[in-house]
C-alpha cells in the first residue's frame, strides 16, 4: 500500500551549483550525498520537516537523467512514494494495468529498493516506489 509521498526528485545540470542553491533555499545542509552506480548519477538528499527533496546530477551522458536533462531541461524528475512491501504494489500497479519500467525492484539510493512506472500510464508523470530495507 503506498503510505506517503517519499520524496520529489530534481534532475539537475550542475550537482554543486544545485547544492549551493538548495543550501539557501532550505537554509541547511543535506543530511545525504551517495552516488548509484547502477543509475550512473549522483544524489543529495534533503529533509525538510517531513519531506524530503532529491537532487539528480547524471554522471554519463548514457543515463536516464541525462537524457532526461537533454530532452526536457532541468526540473522535477519525478515523484516517488513509500511503500510498505513494494513486490505486492507492483503486482498491484500492473494488475490495474499500470505500464511499469521495472516488475522486479532494485537498488536505489538512501537505503531503498525501488521501481518505476512509466510515464505513459500516469499521466506523465514519472512514478517512484520505494521501500526502505530493514
Amino acid at each position: 500500500m503506498i503510505q506517503k509521498i517519499e520524496h520529489i526528485g530534481i534532475a539537475v545540470k550542475d550537482a554543486q551549483k544545485a547544492e549551493e542553491l538548495f543550501n539557501a533555499l532550505l537554509n541547511q545542509k543535506p543530511y545525504k550525498k551517495e552516488i548509484v552506480e547502477s543509475e550512473m548519477v549522483q544524489t543529495i538528499f534533503y529533509q525538510n520537516g517531513p519531506n524530503k527533496i532529491e537532487l539528480l546530477e547524471a554522471l554519463s551522458p548514457e543515463s536516464a537523467i541525462a537524457k532526461f536533462i537533454e530532452k526536457k531541461g532541468e526540473g522535477i524528475h519525478h515523484i516517488a512514494f513509500a511503500v510498505d512491501n513494494i513486490e505486492e504494489e507492483i503486482a498491484r500497479l500492473k494488475g490495474e494495468g499500470f505500464q511499469l519500467i521495472n516488475e522486479t525492484p532494485k537498488l536505489g539510493a538512501d537505503n531503498k529498493m525501488v521501481a518505476f512506472l512509466h510515464p505513459k500510464s500516469t499521466n506523465g508523470v514519472l512514478v517512484e516506489l520505494c521501500m526502505e530495507i530493514k
